[in-house]
C-alpha cells in the first residue's frame, strides 16, 4: 500500500488550475488538493474563487487564487506571475481547464463569439502552457494537463467554435509533448465526455433530440459528473504517469467505443 500511495502522492507539489472555481475545474482542483498539492486557482469571478479557495483550504495544503480574464492574451504573463508567487516560483502541475461555449447554427454564428471562444479555449491554453513550460523546463520536470473534449474527435453540431478549439487542444498537446518530454515536462490531455456542467446545462432544452441521442449512446447510461475526473487528473499529475506524454485520455462512460 505504501508503494501505491507514493506513486499517487502529490504532497509538496504545486499546481495551478484555470477555471478552478466551479464545475470540472473545481472538481479536478479538489482531487489534486486531496492528494496533497498546494493550489492556485485562476478564474474571472473573484467571489467564486474566494469561496472555492476558502472551502478547499480548510484542510491540507494552502489554496490561493488569482482573478484574471484569460481571453485577454496580453494579460496572461502577468496572471501567471501572480499565480506563481504564492507557490514560491516553482510549478509542478498546470491544469489548463478554463473554457467557454456558445451554441448557435454555423450560418448564424457571430464572429465575435468565435474569436472569444478560440482565444479562451485554445490560444490561452498555448499562452499559459508556454509560460509554465519555461518554468518547468528550467526545473527539469513538470506536468501539463490540458482539457480537451469529445469534440476533439468529432465535430458535433451547433458548436463550431468549441469543436474547432478543442480539436486544436488535442493537436497542441501532442505538439508540446514532442518538444518538451525530453526536458522532463510531460504534456497530456483529458477529454471529458458529456458532463453535467454549466456549459451543457442548456443542451436538453435547446437540442432535446441530440441530448436524448447522446444519453442513449453512453454505455454507462448516465452523463458524467465533475468528480469523475478526479482520479485521472491525479494520475496524470503523479509519478504513476511518468512515461505517459502526448496522450489524450477520454473520460466518457464508454461513449467513444460505441
Amino acid at each position: 500500500m505504501d508503494w501505491v500511495h507514493n506513486m499517487f502522492d502529490l504532497t509538496g507539489k504545486t499546481a495551478i488550475v484555470t477555471g478552478g472555481a466551479t464545475g470540472l475545474g473545481r472538481a479536478m482542483a479538489e482531487g489534486l488538493h486531496k492528494a496533497g498539492a498546494q493550489l492556485v486557482l485562476i478564474a474571472r469571478n473573484e467571489q467564486r474563487l474566494e469561496q472555492a479557495a476558502k472551502e478547499m483550504g480548510r484542510e491540507g495544503a494552502p489554496v490561493s487564487w488569482v482573478s484574471g480574464d484569460l481571453s485577454r492574451l496580453e494579460n496572461i504573463p502577468d496572471i501567471y506571475q501572480k499565480a506563481l508567487d504564492p507557490l514560491g516560483g516553482r510549478l509542478d502541475i498546470l491544469v489548463n481547464n478554463a473554457g467557454i461555449q456558445h451554441r448557435c447554427k454555423a450560418v448564424d454564428f457571430p464572429l465575435e463569439k468565435w474569436n472569444a471562444i478560440v482565444d479562451t479555449n485554445l490560444s490561452a491554453v498555448f499562452a499559459l502552457a508556454q509560460q509554465a513550460g519555461r518554468t518547468m523546463l528550467a526545473q527539469g520536470h513538470g506536468r501539463i494537463i490540458n482539457i480537451a473534449s469529445m469534440t476533439s474527435y468529432f465535430g458535433s453540431e451547433l458548436i463550431p467554435a468549441y469543436a474547432a478549439s478543442k480539436g486544436g487542444v488535442m493537436q497542441l498537446t501532442k505538439a508540446l509533448a514532442n518538444e518538451w518530454t525530453q526536458g522532463g515536462v510531460n504534456v497530456n490531455a483529458i477529454a471529458p465526455g458529456y458532463m453535467v456542467t454549466e456549459l451543457t446545462g442548456d443542451m436538453e432544452q435547446k437540442n432535446p433530440a441530440q441530448y436524448q441521442e447522446v444519453t442513449r449512446r453512453i454505455p454507462a447510461r448516465r452523463w458524467g459528473r465533475p468528480e469523475d475526473l478526479q482520479g485521472v487528473v491525479v494520475f496524470l499529475a503523479s509519478e504513476a504517469s511518468a512515461y505517459l506524454s502526448g496522450t489524450i485520455i477520454p473520460v466518457d462512460g464508454g461513449y467513444l467505443g460505441k
